[in-house]
Order: structure tokens, then C-alpha cells, then sequence
């Protein structure tokens, strides 16, 4: 007997990507050159210099001491280029996932104290497993279902509360505690305490920095605003009027350790972790995916997917916070010149000898200088023209964008993520739900006849025949309302043959077959009949394979439209035709009754 050879599946394929996603060698290393590495040089050091006050900023912000942030500037930058798949994307530590880091965390030990860097070094363990898992099982895709309202929403809120959390110190007064509507409160209350000093050094800081970012962008405006405060403060003698200062440094570059990997924490931490992950991962794919569009480059959500985990992994054990990829400081090392990921190593390595060369000088540097720049940073988080946007175009957007806002405001910030992908969800599944039906008519259009839609143009129609196109899925979900809208037609128009085009449907499932067949007994019990235009063979197999041809007959599917309808005027009660006057097809012409000529039916979709 002849052996039959059982096609096994290609295990070894799947496990050469993983390799391939995990491997320290490096596509874009083949085209390094003296000027490209010149070009990313220059970029690097340019954004070294805005990193550095970033740096301390945003682990303020994360409820974290200012050297944590440096370090991951620094561990994360340097992996994520390494694994990523952006070649200007420049990760570290964001406003954003500091955000929800110290609104996950604050609620379990208090900010800056050892047990709250333990729980952060932790939760920043699960955030790169759960990033590394995500991208090695190929879920990159997934983040396309996710509206781009709900960072949008997520990012406006996160700013609120970061400003508000910093507008007692920039006034001299104390940070408070609790929500946006809490610390307003307090600060309200406490005004009469109000430090002048503190509110000069913040408006001058303030100031500066706005100047230098409107003169030039790359002018290392954070480090020009951190100085002209500090200088303010030593010349009104700030010291004198307990205004707070900065700690020194206690470490100036990072070191390894093992993060505290408790089991019970890390059931805790999970839920913050799933936040802090997604967040990190939208902002990165988001970011990368528009400067790959904006340079023509590849991109791979997968592969940046895996470079996030690992960076955040390695980021860990080396005195790190979670990081994701920074919008402002990318689109500053497009704009200097960046040509490759080497542009962020270099950043990263430029910013530690800054760090050696500045650190001894951090102690001279004020609070409400700090939280100037930090309330600069938190404006800039907000964007206006984007939300006007979504406001002007969409309620569906508008709606996910507003809850997520809303979400973030009044309650915690990493429940507002879960709000914002939820809302995301149910908007597109109720759009896939509610696909759009609508009646066809043929009109002339710059000397050419074509489709359009009846109701909307109120153009005639054919007494006998309806033409009708669906734009979307029918599927178990949608048939409900496809169904209710053929009831709505003939409840307006009457009983006719439909010719129903498939040509904007994707997908057909059993449910979707279904109503096909009982619209087709439905029009053929009354002496209609239905004719179906399908052109992609992948939706004529499915009409195959559920057997939708042996009720129809092979006759009735037209991969044309002009097919169609010659088919069903052919079929046309000649007597209805002798006396009707609109003739709105070209098949008419060979009715009985008076012939209108009229120019050749468009192809072109309604």
C-alpha cells in the first residue's frame, strides 16, 4: 500500500520568529556608516540635554526620588532602540505611565519611601513580562481596535491631575493629597500661605522656558528654565524664605538588583500592571507607527511590542521605572537629524556623562522650578487640536474620549484606561453591528452614469426591482438590523426582486448565510426573486460552503452589477414595464413600452 504523508504544521517557522524577535543582532546595524552615526551623534546629544531635567520631572511625577527617572532614560532608551522597531522612536520615562504608576501605587505604600520603590521596581518586572509575552505571541494587531480617542482622553486627564498635583509646590505650598478636586480644595484653603519667593521662581522658570521653546526647539530649554530659576532663587535669597530645594543625588548612575518578586505583591500589582503595560504600548506603537508612516520606513508593532518588554524587563533590575516610547522627544530627534536607533544610545549614553558632570549641582535647584516645568509639561500633554477634532467629527469618538476624560478625573486613572477600552470596544462593535443598507439608483454624474444613493439624491426608482448594497459584515450581529432594514424598505416601496451587492461585505457567517436563503424564499413566495452581486471569491467559497447556491442557483450570483440587473430586467413583468416612465436602467431599452436612450451604467459603486 501507498504510505500517506501527513502534512505536519512548520513548529520550527514559529519558533525562527521568536529567535529572530529575541536576537541581539540587529537588522539596521547592516547600515550604519561615519555619516550616519555623525547624524545620530549630533541627535542624541541634543536630546540628551532635554532628558535630563525630563528625566527628574517625570519621576517626580511617579512618586518616585529624581535618579530613578534618570536611570531609565538611560537602561530602557538603550534596550528599547536596541529590540524596537522605530529607527527615530526615543523610549524612557512619560508623563503618562508616571501618571498611573503613582495613582496604581500611592494607594499601597507612600511615595519616595522604600517600600513604594520596591512595589514600583515590581510592578516595572510584570509590565515588561507582560509586554514581552504580548509581542512574542503576535498580539500587535490587537491595539488597532483600540480608538486613538481613548490615549487622547487617558493623556488630558492624566495632565489635569499631574498640574494640579504640582501647583502647590510652584506657589510654595504643600502637594496635598486625594483627587484633582481634593488638592484644588486644599490649595484654596491654604492661599493665605502662599510663598512669594516660591511664585516668583516658578514664573520666571515658567517664563524662560516658553522663550527658549519659541526662539528655537532645540535649544536645551528645560536646562536654560532649571538655571534661570535657580539663579532666581539664589538672588532673592529664596534659602531665607523656606523655599524647598533638591536633595542630592543619591546615586548617579544605576546598579544592578533584584526586584522583591513576593507572589502575594504581584497578585496586587496585576491589575496596575495590565494598565501601566497597555498604556506603555499604545503610546510606543502609536508613536512609531506615524514617524514610519512620515519617513516611509517598515514598521512592526510586534517587534516594538518585544522591545518594550525587554526594556522594561532589563530596566528592573537596574533601578528602573516602566518607560514607553516619548512623542516630544522623538519628534525632536527626527527634526535634529536622527538616522537610526544609534541616535537614542547615544542619547543615553551622553546623558550619563551629563549626569556625572551636573549632579553635584542638583541641590541648588528649587521646587517650584521643578513644578513650573512640570505644569509646562502637563500643558503640553493636553491635545487641544486633536480633541477639537474628535469633538467637531465624531459622537461615537467623542463619547469614548469623554469617558475616558471623565473616568480619569473623578476617579482613578488606571480605571480609566479599562473605561477607555471598553467604551472603545462597544463603539466598534456596535458599528460592525449596524452596517450600512442602503437603495441604489442610477443618475448621471459629469456625463456618466452611476449609483447612487436613492434616498439621499431622491431619485426615481424601479417599480419592480431594488437595488441594494450593504457596507460592512453580515454577520450573526448585524443580521438583526440588515433584516430590519429590508422590512423598513418594503414597508416604503413595496414587494420587488432585489439585487443585493456583497461587495462591501467582508465577512459571511452562518447567520449572515441564513438571511440570505430567507430573503430569497421570502422575495421567490411572493414572485420576486433575489440576485446577489459577489465579486471576492473568499465571500462566494462562503456562499458555496453554506449552501447558499443550492437554494439560489448559480444564474442568480453576478460577479457585475450590469449583469445583474440585465438578468433581473429580463425577468421584469413586461406588462408593468409597457406603461412605466422611469426606466432608470439602460436594460430597459429592450422593454416594451416608450425607450429612453441613456449612456452606459457606471461600474462605480453607490
Amino acid at each position: 500500500m501507498k504510505k500517506t504523508s501527513v502534512r505536519r504544521p512548520d513548529r520550527m517557522g514559529g519558533t525562527r520568529a521568536v529567535f529572530g524577535r529575541l536576537s541581539p543582532v540587529r537588522p539596521w546595524f547592516r547600515g550604519q556608516t561615519p555619516a550616519s552615526l555623525k547624524a545620530d551623534a549630533l541627535a542624541g546629544l541634543t536630546n540628551a540635554t532635554i532628558v535630563l531635567p525630563q528625566g527628574v520631572a517625570f519621576a517626580i511625577i511617579a512618586g518616585l526620588p529624581p535618579e530613578y527617572g534618570l536611570f531609565t532614560a538611560i537602561i530602557v532608551t538603550i534596550v528599547a532602540a536596541l529590540w524596537g522597531s522605530s529607527r527615530v522612536m526615543v523610549s524612557g520615562p512619560t508623563t503618562a505611565i508616571s501618571a498611573v504608576l503613582f495613582a496604581s501605587l500611592s494607594g499601597l505604600a507612600i511615595p519616595g519611601s522604600e517600600t513604594y520603590i520596591a512595589l514600583a521596581l515590581a510592578l516595572t518586572f510584570l509590565v515588561g513580562v507582560l509586554q514581552l509575552g504580548a509581542g512574542l505571541a503576535g498580539l500587535g494587531g490587537l491595539i488597532a481596535f483600540i480608538s486613538h480617542s481613548v490615549i487622547v482622553g487617558f493623556t488630558a486627564a492624566a495632565a489635569v491631575l499631574i498640574a494640579v498635583s504640582q501647583l502647590g509646590p510652584a506657589l510654595g505650598l504643600a502637594a496635598g493629597s486625594g483627587g484633582a478636586l481634593d488638592r484644588l480644595s486644599e490649595i484654596a484653603l491654604g492661599i493665605d500661605a502662599l510663598n512669594t519667593d516660591a511664585v516668583i521662581i516658578s514664573a520666571v522658570t515658567l517664563a524662560s522656558l516658553i522663550a527658549a521653546t519659541r526662539i528655537n526647539r532645540r535649544l536645551p530649554g528645560y536646562i536654560i528654565a532649571l538655571v534661570a530659576g535657580s539663579l532666581t532663587a539664589i538672588a532673592i535669597g529664596a534659602g531665607a524664605s523656606d523655599v524647598a530645594m533638591f536633595s542630592p543625588l543619591d546615586a548617579v548612575l544605576p546598579s544592578f538588583g533584584l526586584p522583591e518578586l513576593d507572589m502575594n505583591t504581584m497578585g496586587d500589582l496585576l491589575p496596575a500592571a495590565f494598565a501601566v503595560a497597555f498604556v506603555g504600548l499604545l503610546e510606543a506603537i502609536s508613536i512609531g507607527k506615524s514617524f514610519a508612516i512620515r519617513r516611509g520606513e517598515a514598521y512592526d508593532s510586534n517587534q516594538e511590542m518585544v522591545g518594550q518588554g525587554l526594556s522594561n524587563l532589563t530596566g528592573a533590575f537596574f533601578q528602573c521605572y516602566a518607560g514607553s516610547g516619548s512623542f516630544t522627544r522623538s519628534g525632536l530627534n527626527a527634526e535634529s537629524g536622527a538616522a537610526s536607533p544609534m541616535s537614542a544610545i547615544f542619547a543615553a549614553g551622553f546623558l550619563t556623562v551629563l549626569l556625572i558632570l551636573l549632579a553635584p549641582f542638583v541641590r541648588f535647584v528649587p521646587v517650584p522650578a521643578m513644578s513650573a516645568i512640570i505644569l509646562y509639561v502637563a500643558w503640553k500633554l493636553i491635545n487641544v487640536a486633536e480633541i477639537r477634532h474628535i469633538l467637531a467629527t465624531s459622537r461615537s469618538e467623542t463619547f469614548i474620549l469623554g469617558a475616558t476624560f471623565l473616568t480619569g478625573i473623578l476617579s482613578e486613572l488606571d480605571f480609566a484606561i479599562f473605561v477607555g477600552v471598553v467604551s472603545s470596544l462597544a463603539v466598534f462593535l456596535n458599528k460592525s453591528a449596524h452596517p450600512v443598507v442602503a437603495v441604489g439608483a442610477p443618475t448621471e454624474v459629469n456625463g456618466r452614469r452611476v449609483f447612487v444613493n436613492a434616498e439621499a439624491f431622491d431619485l426615481p426608482q424601479c417599480p419592480q426591482i431594488r437595488f441594494v448594497r450593504i457596507e460592512g459584515p453580515l454577520f450573526f450581529a448585524s443580521v438583526e438590523h440588515v433584516e430590519r432594514e429590508f422590512r423598513r424598505m418594503e414597508e416604503r416601496d413595496g414587494f420587488k426582486t432585489c439585487i443585493l451587492n456583497l461587495k462591501g461585505v467582508g465577512k459571511i457567517d452562518l447567520a449572515g448565510a441564513d438571511f440570505i436563503l430567507s430573503e430569497a424564499r421570502r422575495a421567490r413566495k411572493r414572485g420576486n426573486d433575489l440576485h446577489l452581486i459577489a465579486a471576492n471569491p473568499s465571500v462566494v467559497n462562503v456562499l458555496k460552503r453554506l449552501h447558499c447556491l443550492d437554494v439560489l442557483g448559480a444564474e442568480n450570483v453576478h460577479p457585475h452589477k450590469s449583469d445583474a440587473i440585465r438578468l433581473a430586467v429580463a425577468r421584469a413583468s413586461d406588462k408593468i414595464c409597457t406603461f412605466c416612465e422611469i426606466r432608470c436602467f439602460n436594460e430597459c431599452r429592450g422593454k416594451p413600452g416608450a425607450v429612453q436612450p441613456a449612456p452606459t451604467t457606471s461600474s462605480r459603486p453607490f
